[in-house]
């Protein structure tokens, strides 16, 4: 048995890029975030290009979000976000054993798989306040799952259903947007928004809506109003969260961006010769668009 005791993940890229690392198709839909008439986000600030500046306090960073109707759930289905879990860095382990990784302490690993598939370990669960031993098994592994803090089937009511499938893929597998927790009260949250769930430890909630803020934010997808209500009564009571730094990071190892480009903002698609930029192009991003016309970067 191979053990790293109290040790923390060494290989996830814990970044909100990973996500937007692949391009939205050239037919999805750009939302209009309310407030900004250049598409762009309140969310401490963005540059004259048109990108969303994704720092800052969660509370501003929710005026930015589009609030409308939640679509139908027609066509939804899991594999329309990827077959499982998959190895978006290219770290040659899945995206569940990589947040294992992360979120456990004194994990051991199974001998033979160079320290990638999780044997067992200790969470802290954010989402009961207990301590759970965790024990891959049949009969223990569900004692912690992998959460998507926004659920997939709601990101496909809010937006995602107007995704490419290399985009759903990402977002399923984006570090941000998952945390290992208690087994039970993830099922218990099943695609629950802000409205109807939060996590029983009254202390994680602001952490917990800011990062779903963060990764709609990141992705475009829209808030309902019961859920914006939701979200602005947790955050009245912490003014000053910041949204997970995670969302400010630089993008880790594996597909960047569409054809494997990456461009940070519009002034580097400008030093890459790249502009504008049209989407389907290599390395093209949806925020790069400020006024939905399919092309960025223009100015």
């Amino acid at each position: 048995m191979q053990v790293r005791p109290g040790s923390r993940p060494r290989r996830l890229a814990v970044v909100l890029a990973v996500g937007l690392a692949a391009a939205l198709s050239g037919g999805c839909d750009t939302v209009d975030l309310p407030g900004s008439g250049d598409g762009t986000a309140a969310t401490g600030g963005s540059g004259t290009d048109g990108t969303a500046a994704l720092t800052g306090p969660a509370p501003a960073a929710l005026d930015g979000l589009a609030v409308k109707g939640r679509a139908p759930r027609t066509g939804y289905d899991r594999d329309r976000f990827g077959a499982g879990w998959v190895d978006t860095d290219r770290n040659g382990c899945d995206t569940r054993n990589d947040v294992l990784a992360r979120d456990l302490t004194g994990e051991t690993f199974v001998p033979g798989t160079q320290d990638c598939v999780v044997l067992s370990g200790t969470l802290a669960d954010p989402y009961s306040g207990r301590t759970i031993a965790f024990q891959r098994g049949q009969e223990t592994s569900d004692d912690v799952q992998i959460d998507h803090v926004v659920a997939l089937s709601d990101a496909w009511q809010k937006g995602a259903q107007q995704w490419d499938a290399a985009t759903r893929t990402a977002f399923a597998n984006d570090p941000l947007n998952l945390l290992a927790v208690d087994g039970p009260l993830n099922m218990q949250k099943g695609d629950g928004d802000a409205a109807t769930w939060l996590p029983p430890a009254t202390s994680y909630r602001c952490a917990y809506v800011a990062r779903q803020v963060a990764v709609k934010a990141g992705y475009g997808l829209w808030v309902t109003q019961a859920e914006r209500n939701a979200m602005a009564t947790v955050l009245a009571t912490c003014p000053d969260e910041p949204l997970p730094r995670a969302a400010a990071a630089a993008p880790g190892p594996g597909p960047a961006a569409a054809g494997g480009v990456f461009y940070a903002d519009c002034a580097a698609v400008r030093a890459g010769g790249a502009a504008p930029i049209r989407a389907g192009d290599p390395g093209w991003r949806p925020s790069f668009d400020g006024d939905g016309d399919g092309v960025g970067c223009e100015r």
